[in-house]
């Protein structure tokens, strides 16, 4: 389900509720910054501020709740709100994905229009690292100059990739992963057909992570986890490298790839990590110094994202990252 159709929000009560007094204190900031790992909900919350803005603010217990039966949760969730409008990156083939300047320009016009509603206009800007220099400097005229009663959400993983004149313009709120008994509930209602052990397994891959888990789930995680420590426990020979091609890079491999080159990043880093802070160290780990196996790391992020964004072959990625861990 789509953070824009999501309900239910495990985790940032404290979060809810600092936006809720903000709202309620007549001084609402006219843009807010959602900043946090990927996957924690930072999405969910800012379409869960939204609707309840658009909804007039009620008072709520959890703060910030909409029943799903509201007209305005169900047109939000429909994309059929007038007063509400979404940028997101889009991706073309062969190129990083952005959001353009058109579509910011659109937004600013939207955001001048008097509500359709008489309440409020929010526009949300997810992925707002992802937006183009021209898209940044004309967002920033926006934030510069806010009509009255409207909001502007910009959501990140990267807040450190806007420009330093919209951080300063916007009110920071930092989301962080949720604490183990949020995570089990969450997977427990979202994932109640998994196992309690896949489940578990699952919270420790995820880091606190919802978004993280459901992807991991879907794309079989916790077997290609299995996988990667396996990679990294006895490198596999030229045949063995093509057999874990075929698997990695077959009919699944939109979910399978991606998520298999991140699991084995995420163990041989924690693997580095724990080494250099004097802690146990795996024997394939003793075979090169720490650095190298650390620049192995670096490579491997850079092998699969480059295979992702430019649509190389797949099969040939998982091949060249195995001679990467050979150190050839």
């Amino acid at each position: 389900m789509s953070p824009r159709a999501t309900a239910t929000l495990f985790g940032h009560a404290e979060a809810e509720a600092s936006l809720a007094r903000a709202f309620h204190s007549g001084r609402l900031a006219h843009a807010w910054l959602f900043c946090g790992p990927p996957g924690i909900g930072k999405a969910t919350l800012a379409w869960r501020f939204a609707r309840w803005v658009l909804a007039g603010g009620p008072h709520a217990k959890p703060p910030l709740h909409v029943p799903p039966e509201d007209v305005v949760f169900r047109r939000v969730a429909a994309g059929a709100h007038a007063d509400v409008l979404e940028l997101a990156p889009q991706a073309e083939p062969g190129k990083r994905r952005i959001i353009k300047v058109e579509e910011v320009r659109a937004a600013r016009h939207f955001l001048a229009l008097t509500a359709a509603e008489g309440g409020w206009r929010v526009v949300l800007v997810d992925g707002a690292e992802a937006m183009e220099a021209a898209s940044a400097n004309t967002i920033l005229k926006t934030l510069e100059e806010p009509p009255p009663r409207t909001v502007l959400i910009l959501v990140t993983d990267a807040p450190g990739r806007l420009l330093p004149t919209i951080r300063s313009r916007c009110r920071r709120l930092d989301l962080f992963p949720l604490e183990e008994g949020d995570m089990a509930a969450c997977l427990a209602s979202l994932l109640p057909e998994t196992s309690e052990a896949d489940r578990a397994a699952l919270m420790e891959l995820a880091e606190g992570a919802p978004g993280r888990a459901l992807e991991l789930a879907e794309g079989q995680g916790v077997e290609l986890a299995k996988l990667a420590r396996a990679v990294l426990e006895s490198l596999p020979d030229a045949a063995g490298a093509h057999a874990l091609a075929d698997r990695i890079a077959g009919r699944d491999a939109a979910l399978a790839f991606p998520a298999f080159f991140a699991l084995l990043v995420r163990q041989l880093t924690q693997s580095v990590r724990e080494a250099a802070r004097g802690g146990a160290m795996p024997g394939w780990l003793a075979t090169r110094p720490l650095a190298a196996w650390a620049e192995a790391a670096s490579a491997l992020t850079r092998q699969a994202q480059e295979a992702e964004r430019l649509s190389l072959d797949r099969r040939q990625a998982v091949l060249v990252a195995m001679e990467t861990l050979r150190g050839r």
